[in-house]
Order: structure tokens, then C-alpha cells, then sequence
């Protein structure tokens, strides 16, 4: 790996970890961070996970670790380029989505329906109370232990969550800020109102890229699209008359996945172009410049970002919201919805969950331990769940 930029996070320099580790004579902070997240529970937990097609639909669609994978290889891709630190991108892109529900964003909506008396329920911050809590694998501590950069990248690798003065940022303008926030604990102040670094913000836009490309591989192997109908869409119309004119006559498998991988690369590249412009344009020198920029560096150019807001569109109408898929996100939001208020009624949780529940002093505290419990469920164990609660396999369409 070449040398990194003065703007990039160095690992020497990391502001640690709650618990102090001591130096390892093999990998820096970040790659260590990197391999807890691999070998953790939540990770592993992913592969049964929905990403947008329910794992009932067949086996070749993405679950949420295939999802999260494919965002890895490409925010580490991307730092390479840039000349950032690979290991914390890679780090911050494989716990992006450690803080997910069962069944995809229909599970999320239900728990934070139900949730709503409580303080609602919000995946990132989900994620940091996996890594700094509900992982109970180590000997001397709760949580995975993660540097301070690994845990900033995951709250923040969206940007800052309030103004300087306090004031919420962003989405968070409307939904208010999320219950626990200002309950994680890290080896230093988070701070709330700067930027994350490069690294953090790589593996953001590689999400997007990531979102946008597989999901419309797996609309067109589920059918609900055809690459015609890509024809007119924004950003990947023109890919889509490349490709049909270069090779019209092979199967339309290849042809989708001649569109799915020249999405991917005219998306990397431009990020690219559009980072390492905006970079030398802000006049950032160091990863603190970076966090002081006042605005997101790594970015689509501006006739990108128009075109990939408008494929986002055509896939939230033709994919999201097609009644094939809607069918199982309204079964799945009474399931999880049910299960909540099963536990909530009965305090009837499995394990070590059981203990923890009896012992919770009040409503709050028992939702957000049921919250924890349903949150961290793979599809199957909740379907299960069910089915020994109510005597009843639930019935998904």
C-alpha cells in the first residue's frame, strides 16, 4: 500500500480506546478494529439478514453481509485511490450496518413505530450499542472495544448529527435527535457537530453505490424490471445503450451484469475526480482540516448526484414499493410489531435477555432492552420466535 496523505487518519495517532489494549506488533489500531468486526456475533448475523428481497425469495439475492461486503471492497477501493487509510474505510464499511433489524428497513420501521413512547429506534445508534455494549464476547469489557475513529466513522460517516451551537443537522432537523445518543461510550468526545474523516465518508458514498447497483441486479433476476425499462432512467440509461448496442446478442444475464459492474466503475470514478478536486479546493492539510471543512468532501460530481437522485427514485417506485415486495415488508412489520408487544406484556425473553428483562425498572428501560434483543435477531430466529410465542408459522403472503 502507498503512503498515505497528510489528510488521511494515521494510526499512530489515534485517540484509543476505552480500554487500552497495549500496541500489537503486527496490525495498527484500524486493522484491529477491522478483525473484531469481522469475528463479531452482529457480523456474522448479517448473512441471515434481509437486504430489500426477503432470503424466501430465492438464494441468489443480497442479504444484508453480501450487501455489506460488496460496500468494503469498494470504499477500500476508493481510499486506495485517495491515498487514505484502507483499514479504517474498510472498518467503518463493514460495521455500517451492524445496527439493522430483521427483514431489512421494514423491521426498522416497526421497532421505531413501536419504539416512539421510548425514544424511537435508529440503526446507526443501534450500531454503536452493539459495538460498545451488546457484543459480550471479551473477557475484560462489553462491546468490540473499537478505536475512537472507528466509532466516529459509524455515527457520523453520514455527517455531523447537530450544529455547533447544539441545534439538530440534517435529517435529525425533523425527527429529532435519536434516544442514547448522548449515552455511548468512547475514548473521547465524539463531537457531534464536526465532519467524520475521509475514510468515514468513503465508506458513506460507497453505501449509496453499493445500494444503487446491486439492487438493480436483483430487480431484474426477481423480474420486476427489465433493462428496457432502464432505458430512460437517469445515470444508467446511457449504460444501458452501451451495453445493448456493444452486445445485443448474449444472454441478458451478461448484459445485466455488464450494467451493474459499468455502473459501479463510472460511480468509483467519478467519486474519485470529484473527492481529489474538492479536497485540493477546501485546502485541507490534515484529518482535522477535514472535520472542520464544514461540508462532505467525498462526493458525486453535480451532474451525478442529479442522476443518481433520479435512479433512486425509479428504483423506490418500480422496486421498493412493487407489491411483490410490499407484501412481505407489511407481514414483517406486524411480525416484529406482535413480538414487541409480546415482550413487553409478558417479559418472556429467551437466555441471558430473560434476566435482564425481570430486572428492568421501568417501561423505558424494558423497551429498549426488548428493542436490543429483537433488534439483533437474524429473519429465521424472529420467524421462530414467533412461532413458539403464538404456535404459528406467520404467514408471509
Amino acid at each position: 500500500m502507498c503512503e498515505t496523505a497528510s489528510y488521511a487518519s494515521k494510526p499512530e495517532a489515534s485517540l484509543g480506546r476505552v480500554q487500552d489494549t497495549g500496541p500489537s506488533p503486527t496490525r495498527s489500531p484500524y486493522q484491529r478494529d477491522r478483525d473484531r468486526i469481522i469475528h463479531s456475533t452482529a457480523f456474522r448475523r448479517l448473512q441471515h439478514k434481509t437486504q430489500v428481497f426477503f432470503r424466501h425469495d430465492g438464494n441468489h439475492f443480497r442479504n444484508r453481509l453480501t450487501h455489506t461486503l460488496e460496500v468494503s471492497q469498494m470504499a477500500r477501493s476508493m481510499a486506495r485511490a485517495l491515498r487514505l487509510d484502507e483499514d479504517l474505510a474498510e472498518a467503518v464499511a463493514l460495521s455500517h450496518d451492524l445496527g439493522h433489524t430483521p427483514f431489512g428497513h421494514a423491521g426498522e420501521r416497526a421497532l421505531h413505530r413501536v419504539m416512539a413512547a421510548y425514544g424511537g429506534f435508529d440503526h446507526n445508534i443501534q450500531a454503536m450499542r452493539v459495538v460498545t455494549r451488546l457484543e459480550n464476547r471479551y473477557a475484560e469489557h462489553d462491546g468490540l472495544n473499537l478505536t475512537w475513529e472507528t466509532l466516529e466513522g459509524i455515527l457520523k460517516h453520514n455527517g455531523p448529527l447537530v450544529y455547533p451551537d447544539g441545534r439538530p443537522y440534517g435529517r435529525y432537523i425533523e425527527e429529532g435527535l435519536p434516544s442514547g445518543l448522548f449515552d455511548i461510550p468512547a475514548a473521547a468526545d465524539l463531537r457531534l457537530d464536526s465532519h467524520a474523516s475521509l475514510e468515514a465518508q468513503t465508506a458513506a458514498i460507497a453505501d449509496d453505490i453499493a445500494y444503487n447497483a446491486h439492487d438493480i441486479d436483483d430487480a431484474l433476476r426477481a423480474g420486476l424490471i427489465t433493462l428496457t425499462d432502464l432505458r430512460d432512467v437517469p445515470l444508467a440509461s446511457p449504460i444501458v445503450a452501451e451495453v445493448l448496442a456493444r452486445y445485443p446478442d448474449i444472454a441478458p444475464k451478461r448484459q445485466a451484469h455488464e450494467v451493474q459492474r459499468r455502473l459501479i466503475t463510472r460511480s468509483i470514478e467519478d467519486v474519485i475526480t470529484t473527492t481529489a478536486a474538492n479536497i485540493a479546493d477546501a485546502g485541507v492539510i490534515t484529518a482535522e482540516d477535514v472535520r472542520q471543512a464544514g461540508r462532505t468532501l467525498v462526493q458525486f460530481s453535480p451532474d451525478i448526484a442529479a442522476a443518481e437522485k433520479g435512479l433512486k427514485s425509479f428504483l423506490f417506485t418500480r422496486v421498493y414499493r412493487h407489491e411483490s415486495v410490499m407484501v412481505w415488508v407489511r407481514h414483517s412489520e406486524a411480525l416484529v410489531s406482535r413480538l414487541f408487544e409480546h415482550y413487553m406484556t409478558s417479559r418472556d425473553l429467551p437466555g441471558r435477555w430473560a434476566a435482564m428483562a425481570q430486572a428492568a425498572a421501568s417501561d423505558a428501560a424494558l423497551a429498549r432492552i426488548v428493542a436490543d434483543f429483537i433488534a439483533g435477531m437474524t429473519d429465521p430466529y424472529a420467524m421462530d420466535e414467533y412461532a413458539r410465542l403464538f404456535d404459528a408459522r406467520p404467514e408471509f403472503g
